[in-house]
């Protein structure tokens, strides 16, 4: 008997009853660039639709994303003042701080704000951690990292998302935040972070790039994946609410074994590159919009049970206007 599969794709409504993944905006985190200044949005040339914005601007976005059921962000600060140590990533007056403090003071709970705790921003080199030698030193950058973290605990953010990929880093901010009356607040590891070619748009955008050298040392060799569950593994053991692969698209593999062996939700880093990539071959013709769910669905269907993408505010208005 000739097997038909094709009768579950008959139709719209059939097609939807079998459909086997669904991407809500609950499973969405939108990314967001705070600067220094007032009335300031931005357009970030590497990154069509997105912004920087400063404080007060960035409380009349949050205002619009709540409004269309996007209530989940991500902040990434921009200092005006860099130096080798960072000292404005964990400077209780920081950009990011007052962010915090303001979206909180505004919003309260209408809001779920994630915050990136790295010193790339912050550091004159736009290395992640300390230069010893000429070297990103491990050891030397943890306290530094959850002073970081602390400080954004104590402006009020609801999760600290740690993307240095420093060993041990994990288990330093939880104790560190623990010692320090914030046990209730969630780290999101950036387990699996590699040393990615998709990052260059968000570099221009925060100013990141490294001065010397690149990152290899301390981010993932793109050609492996056992090293990558381990990375997972050692952040649960020392104590990750939630674990990351980064980038996305062009590692639906490790997503779909993280998946597998965590016991945590896990999240996905839909990146600049990704997005921009997209963005550009729609503006040319080359594909049409449709191509963007496409895209998420496949992260979902990798295993992300969070998907971190700068397409979430699109995504939410669409879903707004057809309810």
């Amino acid at each position: 008997m000739l097997k038909r599969p094709r009768r579950m794709r008959a139709d719209n409504i059939i097609r939807s009853m079998v459909k086997e993944t669904y991407l809500e905006i609950d499973n969405l985190v939108y990314p967001l660039f705070v600067v220094e200044g007032e009335n300031i949005k931005r357009e970030i040339s590497s990154m069509p639709g997105n912004y920087h914005f400063s404080v007060d601007m960035l409380i009349e976005e949050v205002k619009e994303l709540i409004s269309i059921g996007l209530n989940k962000i991500m902040i990434f600060g921009i200092p005006n003042h860099k130096d080798e140590c960072g000292s404005e990533a964990y400077n209780k007056d920081g950009i990011v701080q007052r962010a915090v403090e303001a979206l909180k003071k505004r919003f309260k709970n209408e809001i779920y704000i994630i915050t990136d705790v790295c010193l790339c921003e912050y550091t004159s080199t736009g290395h992640c951690g300390l230069i010893i030698d000429k070297r990103v030193d491990n050891d030397s950058t943890l306290p530094l990292l959850s002073k970081t973290a602390l400080s954004h605990a104590e402006a009020g953010v609801d999760m600290v998302a740690p993307s240095d990929m420093m060993d041990g880093r994990i288990k330093h901010m939880r104790l560190y935040l623990d010692d320090n009356g914030f046990s209730q607040v969630p780290i999101m590891a950036y387990s699996a972070k590699y040393a990615s070619s998709y990052y260059g748009p968000f570099r221009e955008a925060a100013g990141s790039t490294p001065e010397f050298g690149d990152r290899k040392s301390y981010q993932m060799n793109p050609a492996n994946s056992r090293e990558a569950l381990l990375e997972v593994e050692l952040d649960l053991e020392e104590g990750a609410d939630i674990v990351m692969v980064k980038p996305a698209l062009a590692y639906l593999d490790i997503i779909s074994k993280v998946k597998e062996i965590s016991n945590v939700p896990v999240a996905a880093y839909n990146v600049s590159g990704e997005y921009s990539m997209l963005k550009m071959a729609i503006a040319q013709g080359l594909m049409n919009e449709d191509v963007i769910m496409e895209t998420l669905l496949s992260i979902k269907r990798a295993g992300a049970d969070i998907i971190i993408t700068y397409f979430a505010k699109e995504i939410a208005l669409t879903k707004s206007s057809l309810s």
